[in-house]
């Protein structure tokens, strides 16, 4: 891959971002620290790769998540309604800040400490259903099932509608190019869902989440409006919670469980020392992360980035894999190695737009992990290894399927 960012060459090809993304941004790193490549909406985008400029352009506030700084024939992104699109991943201050603040207390440690049991209840059920089969699949049957499941208990979604989101967010996350009418369905099932749901808690709430943000929305304001959330912003944060929630944990396990099956050392380890855990997640974020870009970015006025002036308006897509797997700030960044200093990776973000659910994400890949391998000891992958396929997104990083097996307790007694 050539570097691109200072010349009129066509933006560069994606497809190895695609096929084999570190080694890809590797040379993208060495080439430069900024290329034009063609974004995943099918317009050009500055694609920012090496640690300190990724860093520090997600803190800079000359780079706005607000669509409307985006330049005329430029991004183009999901065609979501205004009721699902008024969310904290296209605001920016004020409004981000007065939002951030209504829903922050959600996702606070403590709060998140009072889930570790029901957590941990969900895997165990889950682990329950699997065992005696030997085998599973533990995308479909592990690591989806227990974020869906948190975040729909959180907000007070009802069991009957959790496998029709599942649905939705699939055609969104990796449309079918045979059904180009795919997308548009589901955005517009997602819609009329949330709408319903928030009619139906407004008639009768409960104890959870989203009858909580409904208060907020349905209060009277503070004298300012500091505290009021409009009718499309509360449709929108419902949907965001949810959305993310799933999409990025489901991602953490899987690729966690991939790393470490890749290397039973480590495996053993933490089966043994399941103490460590927590450090290791942070390792398995940075190593491997569930979102290989930060959400794009519109410069409100021309600026450089690495020595590249980039235009206002333009597209810039800020590499979070690429910038921790940069050696100039993780020695040997392609070696899963528990014991580097983690400090400072972005995997989970970095600035005023820190990921919200990090706490809830961390606490749940962390106990999904422990009771795995607590579970199953004899873990082991089910297909060849180069049978493995990862969504083909530039979007979310995470696996298609993974066939995992194990020996069953009726097994272990024969073999006695």
């Amino acid at each position: 891959m050539q570097n691109t960012a200072s010349g009129p060459d066509a933006p560069l090809d994606v497809t190895p971002l695609l096929d084999d993304p570190y080694a890809a941004y590797a040379a993208l790193r060495e080439a430069g620290p900024v290329h034009r490549i063609t974004g995943a909406d099918g317009s050009p985008a500055w694609l920012v790769t090496r640690y300190d400029d990724v860093r520090s352009a997600l803190a800079d506030p000359r780079l706005s998540l607000d669509r409307r700084h985006a330049g005329p024939g430029g991004y183009r992104g999901f065609a979501l309604p205004p009721a699902l699109d008024a969310n904290l991943l296209n605001m920016d201050p004020p409004d981000h800040a007065r939002v951030r603040r209504l829903v922050v207390k959600a996702f606070t440690p403590g709060r998140v400490e009072t889930l570790r049991a029901p957590v941990r209840r969900v895997a165990d059920d889950l682990l329950d259903a699997m065992a005696e089969r030997g085998r599973a699949d533990l995308i479909a049957d592990y690591a989806g099932p227990l974020p869906i499941t948190v975040i729909c208990d959180l907000l007070g979604i009802p069991q009957c509608d959790r496998r029709d989101f599942l649905a939705w967010s699939d055609a969104l996350l990796t449309p079918d190019p045979s059904r180009p009418e795919g997308m548009k369905q589901a955005i517009g099932a997602m819609l009329e869902f949330y709408t319903g749901l928030i009619a139906a808690k407004r008639a009768e709430p409960g104890d959870d989440l989203l009858s909580d943000l409904i208060a907020v929305r349905d209060d009277a304001p503070a004298a300012d409006g500091s505290d009021r959330l409009t009718e499309d912003e509360l449709t929108s944060l419902a949907f965001l919670i949810l959305f993310a929630g799933y999409e990025n944990t489901v991602h953490l396990i899987g690729n966690a469980v991939l790393a470490l099956l890749d290397h039973p050392d480590i495996l053993r380890q933490l089966q043994q020392n399941p103490a460590e855990l927590p450090a290791a997640v942070e390792e398995f974020l940075r190593y491997d992360g569930p979102g290989p870009l930060a959400i794009r970015r519109f410069p409100t006025q021309d600026l450089e980035i690495g020595g590249v002036r980039i235009p206002a308006g333009d597209s810039v897509l800020l590499s979070i894999a690429s910038a921790n797997r940069d050696p100039a700030r993780f020695p040997a960044p392609d070696v899963l190695d528990r014991g580097r200093d983690l400090s400072g990776h972005l995997a989970m973000g970095h600035g005023i737009h820190y990921c919200l659910g990090a706490p809830l994400a961390r606490m749940e890949a962390v106990i999904a992990l422990e009771a795995l391998l607590g579970r199953f000891p004899a873990l082991r992958l089910d297909v060849p290894r180069g049978e493995l396929r990862h969504r083909r997104t530039l979007r979310s990083r995470g696996l298609i399927s993974l066939p995992v097996a194990w020996e069953t307790a009726s097994e272990q007694v024969f073999e006695a």
